[in-house]
């Protein structure tokens, strides 16, 4: 209903059954797939149906509730548990819209305005419209805000789980502001119980080459919004995260803490800890730029290598613009292609098999460094040779 209102395209739609019983539905062919409250999935369009129902808070938590449904619940019943105004409207079968909240004019204000008071009943409601401010863009009602500064100095955030929280995370990094998502959390007080180390960046100074240093939390946010209009992959928005965090065991924390799914987890913590080696690639020597290949295992995944890359060079933890973050791709590329070629399998038939390690690094040593020396050096040692 939201975002037909707005003009979004749908992307499922949820119906809401009243005055039925769970028995009524077995009868018409519907499947039932709620296990804590009855929903049912459509015999032919498998679409949601849920039964209209209401709720009462039993315990502490995001899972502390127990559930009503009865033929007797009305749909106004059932939308006064809902969140959010926005998330709080019906459309009738014959088209009426049922707006008992006023979210049509929150649609119209760009406001995000909880229901009513039961909404500082679940702490996960919290990390919902943060994630909605940054999918959507809009504000934060002030009496909402209100609500969700309680429930965190409550100390029910504590309750929710990894899985949760990473769910509303991931959602969040790939909306279309990423930044307000955290700079909610920041204003209700939520981001230093939930990602202590993001809120610890804020007001940290960090120094660059050419400038006078930046705070370190701006600086992650704005990177993350540009990993939007760089349209990147979740694990490369969580490896610019992770890189800001300043250390691999930082992002390492992180990841175990959240329980990250591995591609996200293993980039960011390849991001936090070699991501200014890689912006300095130019630079480095072939010694510094063979352990950094073999270090990222991009002979076996030269995949994680572009990924790493592109989380490394997205603006602005990294200004060197556009030209030169492709610069950084191709000298890293080429290195990989030179280390490729050399022939490991025939250095093994020609010794022992314990000194064949140094001996395929010097090799390989030995290739960067003829590919790496300028035209006329090669054409100056070809006249001596």
């Amino acid at each position: 209903m939201r975002d037909e209102l707005v003009g979004r395209q749908i992307a499922d739609r949820d119906f809401v059954v009243v005055g039925a019983t769970p028995q009524e539905m077995l009868k018409r062919g519907f499947r039932p797939v709620g296990r804590d409250f009855p929903v049912f999935l459509h015999p032919e369009t498998h679409e949601e149906y849920a039964l209209a129902r209401t709720e009462r808070k039993t315990g502490r938590g995001h899972q502390g509730f127990s559930f009503h449904a009865a033929p007797g619940v009305t749909l106004e019943e059932d939308l006064a548990r809902r969140d959010l105004t926005i998330n709080a409207m019906a459309r009738a079968e014959d088209g009426t819209l049922i707006d008992p909240f006023g979210g049509a004019e929150d649609l119209r204000a760009g406001l995000l305005r909880h229901v009513g008071a039961a909404f500082a009943e679940d702490p996960l409601r919290v990390l919902r419209v943060a994630r909605f401010a940054a999918q959507i863009g809009f504000a934060v009602a002030p009496e909402t805000e209100a609500l969700m500064r309680a429930i965190a100095a409550s100390g029910e955030l504590a309750t929710l789980t990894p899985e949760r929280v990473w769910q509303e995370l991931s959602r969040a990094l790939m909306a279309a502001t990423p930044s307000r998502f955290f700079a909610v959390l920041r204003r209700c007080g939520a981001l230093s119980q939930l990602l202590p180390e993001v809120d610890a960046l804020f007001g940290l100074r960090r120094r660059r080459a050419g400038d006078l240093g930046f705070d370190a939390g701006i600086a992650c946010l704005q990177a993350l919004d540009g990993a939007v209009t760089a349209a990147a992959p979740l694990p490369v928005r969580y490896a610019v995260l992770a890189s800001a965090l300043g250390s691999s065991a930082e992002a390492t924390a992180l990841s175990n803490r959240l329980k990250v799914p591995s591609a996200c987890r293993d980039l960011g913590a390849l991001s936090a800890r070699y991501a200014a080696s890689v912006r300095r690639a130019a630079e480095l020597a072939p010694a510094a730029l063979l352990d950094l290949l073999l270090a990222t295992d991009a002979l076996r995944r030269p995949e994680r290598l572009r990924a790493l890359v592109r989380a490394s060079t997205i603006a602005p933890l990294w200004h060197g613009g556009a030209a030169a973050a492709s610069a950084v791709e191709q000298r890293l590329c080429a290195a990989l292609a030179v280390i490729r070629g050399v022939d490991a399998g025939a250095l093994a038939a020609r010794g022992s098999a314990k000194e064949l390690p140094r001996r395929i690094r010097q090799a390989r040593l030995r290739a960067l460094r003829e590919s790496m020396r300028s035209p006329a050096a090669k054409k100056r040692a070809r006249r001596r040779g």
